[in-house]
């Protein structure tokens, strides 16, 4: 059975993790002078690339750092 304990932890931790996804997210969208947003809105096809690649690195630091011990 899973306890309402753990239901409140899953929870927990992924509002930990949404929050600095976007907290990674934006300081990113801050110190990158390029909007990328305008960029692919034009069909530039190098720029969705580099965001994906950034939220896929985002993502694999903070789901490191949640689930280390």
């Amino acid at each position: 059975m899973i306890t309402l304990q753990k239901v409140a932890e899953t929870i927990g931790w992924t509002t930990v993790g949404i929050v600095l996804l976007y907290g990674g997210i934006r300081l990113f969208d801050l110190l990158d002078p390029i909007d990328y947003r305008e960029e692919i809105r034009k069909g530039n096809p190098a720029a969705g690339i580099i965001v994906a690649a950034v939220i896929a690195a985002i993502t694999a630091i903070v789901v490191t750092v949640i689930i280390s011990p």
